[in-house]
């Protein structure tokens, strides 16, 4: 339990930062790409720092990383609520994804070691159902204290938690170790320069133009260095990633569901958010409060999906869950538009809710029952891509919606005549007047 409170301090932050982008951007009178970076600095961080905190917790101790997480988080969140600017904010959302990375990191560890393979998806289960109830408070949460409080309260909250869970963790958790590996300091530098330079360019697209030198640089170094990440990590004697668990099949599934899958619900959880209160003109807590069908859905599904794997298996529910997605984003796409009613979307809610309950109790049962228990840690310290669906996002967003930049309308404007296209048909999406960022 303490460690499904502990990442659900992190994944609460996450959600809660979000609804509170609007009044930041005001506060600290932000631009768009900033703003952005409030979210891809943390994400960036986290993702990068995700696989090397695996090593170090099998190497010096779980329980170590998780407590240093633990502080490195409460740290950040600090610094965060004291930002004077932008560029504070960014850098201490830095520090935040380091310590969420250390929490994150070793906490599905922790669990993989206690439990064995019986008991393990309904521990996993109880583990998706407390870090799940951060999509289910977590824009209600944000809301209330951004309408009623300040934006800087988002950040205090997470002080006290940090302070209370550290002395139980130090206490009540056994500490654990898995195989003994070195850092592998080429990995992390290659994982961060991939990272870093495909989120550079979703980011900066519209902006410098997709076609630009920046950009297309910005890609080519990304994927240049995902090929050196994975040469490097079939080389080196201790890899950050061991590339021979893809051999396995089930491993190997498990991933690229669990890639689309959490890839999938950010980019609604950004959507859904940016239409109830663009688009519908909610406020940040109504919006909260009219995404609860989602969130109850994933809340109230996760444990009763870790009892159904051990019933029925891995696939069948893993099927289902990304059936249920795909159900229920498609539903949304074709129904959005302004003059809808909110009931309308209430169904397509809870049925992509639905879906990610169903799914994550069974896709990380069966990537942890495919490799060897000392490497459960390993194989729990997969890279998201939590950051490329929030900077894909919100540049298809920025480019729909908001006024083009200089380049972009230096571009736009040299097509003339005959090359110049005909204008589509006008849909919901050109017939809501967004907010300049």
């Amino acid at each position: 339990m303490l460690t499904s409170l502990a990442a659900l301090m992190t994944a609460l932050d996450s959600m809660v930062v979000m609804t509170a982008l609007p009044a930041i951007r005001l506060d600290l009178n932000a631009s768009v790409e900033q703003l952005e970076w409030t979210v891809n600095a943390y994400t960036l961080a986290f993702a990068v720092l995700l696989m090397a905190g695996t090593a170090l917790g099998d190497r010096y101790g779980r329980r170590r990383v998780f407590a240093i997480g633990l502080v490195v988080f409460t740290l950040g969140s600090a610094a965060c609520a004291l930002a004077p600017g932008i560029g504070w904010l960014i850098a201490a959302r830095v520090v935040q994804g380091v310590g969420g990375a250390g929490v994150m990191a070793v906490a599905q560890a922790l669990l993989g070691a206690a439990f064995g393979p019986k008991e393990r998806p309904k521990a996993l289960g109880v583990f998706g159902a407390v870090t799940g109830l951060a999509t289910l408070v977590g824009p209600i949460v944000g809301g209330l204290v951004v309408e009623s409080v300040a934006w800087q309260w988002i950040f205090w909250i997470n002080i006290p938690v940090g302070i209370v869970l550290l002395p139980l963790i130090l206490t009540r958790l056994t500490e654990s170790t898995g195989e003994a590996r070195r850092l592998d300091i080429g990995g992390v530098v290659l994982a961060t320069v991939a990272a870093f330079g495909l989120v550079w360019g979703l980011v900066r697209g519209n902006n410098a133009g997709w076609g630009s030198v920046e950009v297309t640089g910005a890609f080519a170094i990304g994927a240049a260095a995902v090929a050196g990440f994975v040469l490097w990590e079939l080389r080196t004697p201790e890899p950050l990633l061991p590339i021979r668990f893809f051999g396995s099949r089930a491993f190997s599934a498990g991933n690229s569901a669990m890639f689309l899958l959490f890839g999938c619900s950010m980019s609604d959880v950004f959507f859904f958010a940016q239409f109830l209160q663009t688009a519908l003109h909610y406020g940040a807590l109504a919006t909260g409060l009219r995404l609860a069908p989602w969130t109850v859905a994933v809340f109230i599904g996760s444990p009763i999906a870790g009892k159904l794997v051990s019933r029925f298996g891995e696939r069948p529910l893993v099927v289902a869950g990304l059936l249920l997605q795909a159900i229920a984003s498609g539903w949304i796409a074709l129904i959005a538009a302004p003059g809808m009613t909110y009931l309308e979307m209430v169904l397509p809610f809870v049925i992509s809710g639905a879906g990610i309950a169903l799914a994550v109790p069974a896709v990380m049962a069966t990537v942890f029952s495919s490799v060897p228990p000392a490497a459960v840690g390993a194989a729990s310290g997969r890279p998201p891509p939590c950051v490329s669906s929030v900077a894909l996002s919100a540049s298809r967003f920025r480019y729909r919606f908001s006024p083009p930049s200089a380049a972009m309308a230096r571009r736009r404007s040299s097509v003339t005549g005959s090359a110049r296209r005909s204008p589509r048909p006008r849909r919901w999406h050109s017939s809501v007047r967004w907010p300049a960022w």
